[in-house]
């Protein structure tokens, strides 16, 4: 299976905006309780997207048939995930949980192979293989002994839960019922569609808000740098709109919208290694605002990654 430009870039922006939703997340610490602030986020896309989606309502009927559906992935995509992300980050730091939502393509594999009858290719396992040893090398910091001393905290095991979600997710909008397939398909528009994600995912995001009371709230001191310092500056109510404008509309808005179109490219597991990019987009991230700046294994990381993407893309993997 080729990756045109267009692919490429598709499914590109989605892991830079999610890498910036969790250092931007990670900075929005102390200023609102994590599910509390996931809910808002959602309650903005909803907002911003109503005057292209609204019409969707005009045929009640529609969405009423096909309502478990939407509940599921709106639960799993927007609710569930980006509630136990948020969650994860009060104990944990961007760059962990970046990381360990890199462990996606494994679960998507695994899901696809239990639930959805899809064969994995030996191609396949050796990208996620390769795929793999590039995330590790960033968790290890170019050093093998530093694995030894790795710690997992609350918020990491929290990760775990938010990537098995996301892979159900993946795999429900590339192999949904058949009321959601052509011609059963209502003529929904890309923002119709999403805009039904958002709203029934909300209904989720307000039930999980009672998972904060159960996860400790410590969490560790953010390196202090310039741009954190700049930052710091600005009122506490201010810093806290620029970061929910951001992530309400870059993680969201954009990178759902592009997620869902390289999904339907190029199926989920293809799909799922670019995540792995996104531990390389938290160190650029982190660089520009945590004053954590990239180190001789980021590129190689890197390296590993791509190669891991051009081999499960290979003519020859299992196609989607």
């Amino acid at each position: 299976m080729k990756l045109d430009a267009r692919t490429l870039l598709l499914l590109t922006l989605p892991p830079i905006m999610w890498a910036g939703n969790a250092v931007v997340g990670r900075l929005l610490v102390g200023l609102m309780p994590p599910v509390q602030m996931n809910t808002v986020r959602w309650a903005l896309v909803a907002v911003l997207m109503a005057p292209m989606a609204w019409k969707v309502w005009q045929r009640p009927g529609e969405v009423r048939a096909r309502w478990r559906y939407l509940a599921l992935i709106g639960a799993l995509g927007v609710g569930t995930y980006n509630s136990l992300q948020y969650l994860a980050l009060q104990t944990s730091t961007p760059l962990n949980v970046t990381l360990i939502g890199a462990s996606i393509p494994v679960w998507m594999m695994l899901v696809g192979a239990v639930f959805f009858g899809q064969p994995v290719s030996g191609r396949q396992w050796g990208g996620a293989a390769l795929s793999t040893v590039g995330v590790v090398l960033v968790i290890a910091q170019g050093q093998w002994r530093t694995l030894l001393q790795v710690q997992l905290v609350p918020g990491d095991l929290l990760m775990l839960l938010a990537s098995l979600a996301w892979a159900f997710y993946s795999w429900l909008l590339a192999k949904p019922p058949l009321s959601m397939v052509a011609p059963q398909r209502p003529s929904w528009a890309w923002a119709e569609f999403l805009w039904l994600q958002v709203l029934f995912g909300l209904v989720w995001a307000v039930l999980c808000s009672g998972l904060e009371w159960a996860v400790p709230t410590a969490s560790p001191p953010v390196p202090v740098a310039s741009a954190i310092e700049a930052i710091n500056a600005w009122p506490p109510m201010l810093r806290l709109a620029v970061g929910l404008a951001f992530v309400a509309l870059g993680p969201s808005i954009v990178a759902y919208r592009c997620w869902g179109l390289g999904v339907q490219a190029v199926g989920p597991t293809l799909a799922a290694f670019f995540i792995n990019l996104t531990p390389i987009f938290a160190a650029v991230w982190a660089a520009v605002l945590l004053g954590q700046h990239p180190r001789w294994y980021h590129p190689c990381a890197l390296l590993l990654i791509v190669a891991g993407i051009a081999l499960s893309s290979s003519r020859r993997a299992v196609p989607q």
